[in-house]
């Protein structure tokens, strides 16, 4: 473990990045962030940017999260095991119905169907990932909606949710928990799968919130356990973080070589 000790205080570049801080953090505790409409602004400047860009960049499978690398050699490979690994720990079973929280374009409910014999429902905000998705995941038992997370209130036998919860915001982790829970059974299995931080907060980074991901903020596994308290048990908590070095490292190889 390394301490960190005070940072310069001294330039004005330093003083400007502080004010900054200050100013996110202020505005996260008084408005919500990941608000219905709010969160549509990250489909717009992001995931909306063109899927000739993430088809370059992600690779053969459009899987945008941490790939696991345990047995695997190349990017492909490493999306494909986490899928399988979602898979297998939901012990998905022929004719189950899955709901995927944030589907993305579509790999996972398309892997899920082909290999385990489901049928889902996939839902998205951003209309790009959701046109491509439903042309992925034609001829399979898969539904892709436009739809907010926050709207579903139907049943399904298990529930993922991969790459997206980093953008649901401190203020609506209660909400999303109790969604899930509403859409599965008594003993239904719920699948988390998301990047988190050390430390509890309410607010990203300025520069990633300006550049990459607006009103972003990753979770801490503090937060997490609190805002499903009552409603899931933890069966289950898997960190295969230091993958995620070898995943940003092929996404930049893929970009480089394009």
């Amino acid at each position: 473990m390394a301490s960190h000790g005070p940072a310069d205080a001294g330039t004005p570049g330093t003083a400007r990045a502080r004010l900054t801080e200050v100013g996110d953090a202020l505005l996260a505790r008084l408005s919500n962030r990941q608000s219905r409409r709010r969160s549509e602004e990250v489909a717009r400047r992001h995931y909306d940017l063109g899927n000739d860009l993430y088809a370059v960049m992600l690779g053969r499978r459009l899987v945008y999260s941490c790939g696991y690398w345990r047995h695997a050699a190349d990017l492909d490979a490493a999306q494909e095991a986490k899928l399988d690994l979602v898979c297998r720990k939901l012990v998905l079973q022929p004719a189950m119905r899955v709901l995927d929280i944030g589907c993305g374009w579509g790999e996972a409910l398309k892997y899920a169907a082909e290999r385990y014999g489901v049928s889902g429902v996939g839902v998205t905000i951003s209309r790009e990932q959701a046109e491509y998705a439903r042309r992925l995941c034609a001829g399979l038992p898969v539904e892709i909606r436009l739809q907010d997370y926050r709207d579903l209130d139907e049943p399904f036998d298990a529930a993922f949710s991969i790459g997206m919860f980093e953008h649901v915001g401190v203020r609506n982790y209660r909400t999303y928990f109790e969604v899930a829970r509403r859409c599965l059974p008594e003993r239904g299995l719920f699948l988390l799968h998301t990047i988190g931080a050390n430390l509890s907060t309410d607010h990203t980074d300025p520069w990633i919130a300006r550049y990459i991901f607006p009103n972003s903020m990753l979770p801490s596994a503090a937060q997490v356990t609190r805002a499903c308290e009552g409603l899931f048990v933890v069966e289950d908590w898997h960190n295969f973080g230091t993958d995620y070095d070898r995943t940003l490292q092929a996404w930049r190889a893929n970009l480089e070589a394009a």
